[in-house]
Parts: structure tokens; C-alpha cells; sequence
């Protein structure tokens, strides 16, 4: 059974910093696709950052690019998201999510995903 848990979020102010933590069992992260998607109130969920199992290849979006960095660790079989000079707007519950084809990351239809977390950053 697969199982996938954040953990990492709560509160911070403008210009902080979290690293959300997704740690799998039931499936090896340097094998599948992997992601951290987000979903604010009244907003769709967006993929925020991918991380491809062929060279460990990443991908973020234009809205976190150079303040979030996806990483993982093999070793303890957990995914990261690093994330620096956090904005109001990025306020959101993150989730993380994993499928064994990245098209379905990019698609936002992967098999297997989290509880979710809350991040909240206040001005």
C-alpha cells in the first residue's frame, strides 16, 4: 500500500522560509514521477514543482522559480520543497503527489497523493 506524508508546513511571516517534507512508502521516489502541487481558497490546484525519476530531472513554475527548489533523498525515500522568500500568495495547502508516468504529474492525474498540508505566510 502507498502511502504518502507531508509534513513541514504551518506559519510564517513575509520573506521566510519552510521545507516541506513528503515521505512515500510502498513505492521507491528515485522510481516514479513526483510533485508538490498547491490549492489556495477559491483557487484551482497548480503543480508547483516536479521532479522526473531519469536524472532526477526538475521542473518549477514561473511563480516559485529561484524561491522554491524540489529535491529528494533516496536514501530516506522522502521528496523535498525548499522554500525561500515566501509571499503572501503563497499561502495554500500543498500536497505532494507521485505516479509512475509524468505525464500524469504534469496533468495533475497522479495515482498516488498526500493529505495535504497548510502553509500559511502572513504579511
Amino acid at each position: 500500500q502507498v502511502q504518502l506524508v507531508e509534513s513541514g508546513g504551518g506559519l510564517v511571516q513575509a520573506g521566510g522560509s519552510l521545507r516541506l517534507s513528503c515521505a512515500a512508502s510502498g513505492l521507491t521516489v528515485s522510481s516514479y514521477a513526483m510533485g508538490w502541487f498547491r490549492q489556495a481558497p477559491g483557487k484551482e490546484r497548480e503543480l508547483v514543482a516536479r521532479i522526473h525519476w531519469i536524472g532526477g530531472i526538475t521542473y518549477s513554475a514561473d511563480s516559485v522559480k529561484g524561491r522554491f527548489t524540489i529535491s529528494r533523498d533516496n536514501a530516506k525515500n522522502t521528496m523535498y520543497l525548499q522554500m525561500n522568500s515566501l509571499k503572501p500568495e503563497d499561502t495554500a495547502v500543498y500536497y505532494c503527489a507521485a505516479d509512475s508516468r509524468l505525464g500524469r504529474i504534469v496533468a495533475g492525474t497522479a495515482d498516488y497523493w498526500g493529505q495535504g498540508i497548510q502553509v500559511t505566510v502572513s504579511s
